[in-house]
């Protein structure tokens, strides 16, 4: 009978070693997961911020250069009219800046405890093509600084066309804007807002 004992008592000792070893392996997997995730997480915000970054930096050059070159060679045009027209391409630079703070503040990044959402597979992968949607509509800050170039050349000769000038330029920002929602839908599904 004490020999049935130990022997169920091995038995229990055994399972419990089992079962708590694979927990623990569960868990280093939960965590991997989790340290996979936020890699990819902020390679996405990387993407979204440097692309956006250097297609609004692009955009206020070709804008820049007009406005310097119609206030040089006119002084009494508005000054205030040319910065307008000059900043508009630098706003897609603020939709990849606000993306990267959406995304870091919905895996928990910013507040120093992780979101259950990183614990989801597919949260690493997708915060990479959230990048990429801000990334690619973002490059729309390069064509408005044309026409930014455009119009600021334009009100050099005619003020009366600001306004023309400034909705003209401000349709290209359509396509990021569009990005910037669809970047929101995509952290709303993943759970990261």
């Amino acid at each position: 009978m004490m020999k049935k004992k130990i022997w169920i008592m091995m038995l229990m000792i055994g399972a419990i070693v089992l079962f708590s070893g694979l927990a623990c392996a569960q868990e280093q997997q939960d965590i991997d997961l989790q340290n996979n995730n936020k890699t990819l997480l902020i390679l996405g915000c990387a993407i979204a911020v440097g692309i956006s970054g250097i297609s609004a930096a692009t955009g206020l050059t070709f804008s820049g250069t007009a406005a310097v070159a119609v206030a040089a060679e006119k002084p009494n045009v508005g000054g205030s009219k040319l910065l307008v027209l000059q900043v508009l391409p630098m706003t897609q630079s603020v939709y990849g800046l606000l993306t990267a703070i959406l995304m870091l503040m919905g895996a928990g990044l910013l507040s120093g405890s992780t979101s259950a959402a990183m614990s989801n597979p597919i949260v690493g992968p997708s915060a990479i093509f959230i990048g990429i949607v801000i990334a690619l509509t973002s490059t729309s800050a390069i064509n408005q600084g044309i026409i930014a170039a455009s119009s600021i050349n334009a009100v050099g000769r005619n003020q009366d066309v600001f306004s023309k000038g400034v909705i003209y330029a401000v349709t290209t920002e359509t396509m990021a804007i569009f990005g910037l929602l669809t970047a929101i839908f995509m952290m709303v599904g993943l759970g990261l807002l």
